[in-house]
C-alpha cells in the first residue's frame, strides 16, 4: 500500500483482507507512523473492489501495546504533534465507525489503550483466551478520550465502564466477552484461523445485504457518539497538558528505562 509504513501490513486471501500490526518486538506499540497508517488505511480498503471483508490483528505476542512510550512522551514539547494525534485518533474512530466492510478483531494478546479502541470498534471481536483488554488513560493523567468513555457506555453495563476506566484494570478476555466487550473467546492457536474463517463466511454473503446491516447497526453507535467523541478528544487534549500527566509519564520512563 502506497505510503504506508512497512509497520502496518495488509495480506490478502481471496475476498479477505488482513491488516497486521506489525511492530512484534515493540508489542505492536503504536507510533507516529503506524497512527497515521490507522487513520488512511480504511479509505484504502473501502476502495479495493475484491475485498468484502477485514480481519484485523496484531504480529507476536501483543494485539497492541497502545501508544508508543517516546512518541507519546515527546507531545509534552510539541504542540503541533500533539495536536495532529488527536485529529488523527478522531479519524480513525471516525473511519472506523463509516467503514463499509465487516472488520472482526483477532486479539491475539494485550489490547491497550488506542489498540483496545481499535479492537472494541470492529464489528466482531474473537479473543485469545490468554489476551485482555486495558485503557490506562486515567492512570497516566488523561481523560480516555480516543474511544473509551465515549464508546464503551454504548457496550457495557454503565456501572462496569466507570471502574474499568477509573482504575484501568485489565479485563480478561473471558470477563470482556461477560460484559459486552468482546463476541467471543478462542484458544490461542486457534484465533487467527478462526477469525478467517468468519471473514470468508460473511465474505461469501451477498455484500449488499452484508454491508447495509452494518451501515444500519452503526447509524445507533454513530448517533449516540455524535459529540461525545469531540469532547472526549478536547477534554483528553487538555490534560495532556497537565503536570500530572508529565509526572506519570516520567515514571514510566523510570521504570522503562530499568527494566
Amino acid at each position: 500500500m502506497d505510503g504506508i509504513p512497512p509497520a502496518l501490513r495488509i495480506e490478502s486471501e481471496g475476498a479477505v483482507r488482513t491488516v497486521v500490526l506489525d511492530r512484534p518486538d515493540q508489542l505492536n506499540a503504536i507510533d507516529a507512523d503506524l497512527h497515521r497508517a490507522l487513520a488512511q488505511v480504511w479509505r484504502h480498503l473501502a476502495a479495493d473492489r475484491e475485498a468484502r471483508a477485514v480481519v484485523i490483528t496484531g504480529a507476536g505476542s501483543a494485539f497492541s501495546a497502545g501508544g508508543d512510550l517516546e512518541w507519546i512522551t515527546s507531545f509534552l514539547d510539541d504542540p503541533a504533534a500533539r495536536d495532529e494525534s488527536l485529529r488523527e485518533g478522531a479519524e480513525i474512530i471516525d473511519e472506523m465507525l463509516r467503514f463499509p466492510l465487516p472488520v472482526i478483531a483477532a486479539v491475539n494478546g494485550p489490547a491497550v489503550g488506542l489498540g483496545c479502541s481499535l479492537a472494541v470498534l470492529s464489528d466482531i471481536v474473537l479473543m485469545s483466551e490468554t489476551a485482555y483488554l486495558c485503557d490506562p488513560h486515567v492512570a497516566v493523567g488523561l481523560v480516555a478520550g480516543d474511544g473509551g468513555a465515549a464508546l464503551w457506555p454504548l457496550l457495557t453495563p454503565i456501572m462496569r465502564t466507570r471502574e474499568q476506566l477509573f482504575t484501568g484494570g485489565r479485563i480478561p478476555a473471558e470477563k470482556a466477552v461477560e460484559v459486552g466487550l468482546a463476541s467471543r473467546t478462542v484458544a490461542p492457536d486457534e484465533l487467527l484461523d478462526e477469525a478467517q474463517r468468519v471473514a470468508a463466511r460473511i465474505a461469501s454473503l451477498p455484500p449488499a445485504a452484508v454491508q447495509g446491516t452494518k451501515r444500519i447497526v452503526n447509524m445507533h453507535l454513530s448517533r449516540a457518539l455524535d459529540g461525545a467523541v469531540q469532547a472526549g478528544f478536547a477534554a483528553e487534549q487538555v490534560t495532556m497538558q497537565s503536570d500530572d500527566h508529565r509526572d506519570r509519564l516520567a515514571a514510566l520512563r523510570t521504570r522503562s528505562e530499568r527494566s
